[in-house]
């Protein structure tokens, strides 16, 4: 009879758990925004600086601090109530945080860090666009299409997959931590730019080398770092999920890296620093949609046939396609995002899978959401760009500026003064 009272004591705070406060998850919650923080100022800064050539490094580092900048400020406005606000189609009712207080939770963390976090997403998926369209675009177009694309794109695509209050448009899609929301979606979006801006004039008729392979690693190391927080914070709790999230991001980021050089050795009897930083950069992106449900087993797969996958885009199709795709920001993310999406369904643990789970349902699943982030992404996109061009004088830079470098005539510095 004791033993029952006492359970019966529990039993209240069992029910509503999830509405009560933890010091734990948000601690763990702060560290691991702090974390996807470091991705867009520092790791993606140093990554597609160092991948840019010489004459344009500070422009491609300017543009994604620029677009960590003004996506946040865009996400606290108006982009959170969009993604995560009441609304079937679209979100509303948290504009301007309208109703968010310091005791508000968004389950067992205060909204306001929750806030936090997803912002770091939006403005790294922009700024991950802008490696499609960098030593062309002007620099106040790229500004513009940030804003309106977190607002237009982002924030919907994200309303549909996560906010939990969309039903028309959310097929049940696994993405644990944004491969369609972010990583295809940020890709199918530089690579629509791309394709408006054109190519640039020297395109194909002279050697682009990388102003700094030193540099593309150590921002894939950053990015490498940060993406713990981005993949095992996506469980919102410090638990054994976010514990496995953890494991199988570093595994997939290794298994890309040996994917990338093994293939780029077999083809070109060469393992470059480049190569094995971006083959790192594809195996995180191949795990993150299945980071909270793969295990080792699985992201060994889906990290080896992430850097492969990635090489393959890089060297063959990018060259079938013939798009300007300038620091192949589509290949990377978007194709390999893809890769992942369908890889969530196939290689699913067995704790993580329910009973009556049923794969091919899956797969229809998360190929129905593939195709609506690609549509919606490539046609509303295209939209954004055309405004945001209008209102800055035309999106590309006229031809001298191009062939001198947007270092010096935009932001009048160098990258190395000698």
């Amino acid at each position: 009879m004791k033993r029952l009272f006492l359970a019966l004591l529990a039993l209240p705070t069992f029910v509503f758990a999830e509405d009560t406060l933890s010091s734990g998850d948000t601690a763990w919650m702060i560290v691991a925004t702090a974390l996807v923080m470091l991705m867009t100022p520092a790791g993606l800064a140093l990554f597609y600086g160092g991948l840019t050539r010489s004459k344009n490094v500070i422009n491609t580092v300017s543009m994604s601090l620029g677009a960590f900048a003004v996506g946040s400020l865009v996400w606290v406005l108006v982009g959170y109530s969009i993604a995560f606000g009441d609304g079937d189609l679209i979100g509303s009712g948290k504009v301007m945080l309208s109703g968010i207080t310091s005791d508000t939770l968004s389950g067992t963390i205060p909204e306001l860090l929750f806030v936090a976090f997803q912002g770091t997403f939006a403005a790294i998926a922009v700024a991950i666009a802008s490696g499609s369209m960098i030593e062309r675009v002007k620099f106040s177009t790229f500004m513009v299409f940030v804003a309106l694309w977190i607002v237009a794109v982002y924030a919907p695509i994200t309303h549909w997959a996560w906010s939990g209050n969309s039903t028309t448009l959310n097929f049940g899609e696994m993405d644990f931590a944004g491969g369609t929301v972010v990583h295809l979606n940020a890709g199918v979006a530089g690579f629509v730019v791309a394709m408006i801006l054109g190519r640039r004039k020297d395109y194909g008729k002279v050697a682009i080398k990388p102003f700094s392979p030193i540099l593309v690693a150590l921002g894939a190391a950053l990015l490498w770092f940060g993406w713990f927080g981005f993949n095992a914070g996506s469980e919102l709790a410090a638990d054994g999920v976010a514990a496995s999230a953890f494991l199988v991001t570093n595994i997939a980021a290794s298994l890309g890296v040996i994917g990338w050089i093994a293939v780029e050795w077999l083809v070109y009897k060469k393992a470059t620093l480049v190569g094995g930083a971006s083959g790192a950069v594809a195996g995180l992106v191949a795990i993150t949609p299945a980071a909270g449900s793969a295990g080792v087993e699985g992201a060994i797969i889906i990290g080896l046939v992430g850097g492969a996958l990635g090489f393959y885009g890089v060297s063959k199709l990018k060259n079938m396609f013939k798009v300007d795709d300038s620091l192949d920001a589509f290949w990377i993310h978007g194709l390999v995002g893809i890769w992942g999406s369908i890889a969530t369904a196939i290689f699913i643990a067995d704790y993580a899978m329910a009973k009556d789970y049923d794969m091919m349902s899956q797969l229809v699943s998360q190929f129905q959401a593939i195709g609506l982030t690609i549509v919606y992404s490539g046609v509303v996109t295209a939209i954004v760009y055309f405004i945001a061009s209008a209102l800055t004088g035309g999106g590309r830079v006229d031809e001298e500026t191009e062939a001198k470098g947007l270092d010096e005539t935009v932001h009048g510095e160098k990258a190395i003064n000698l």
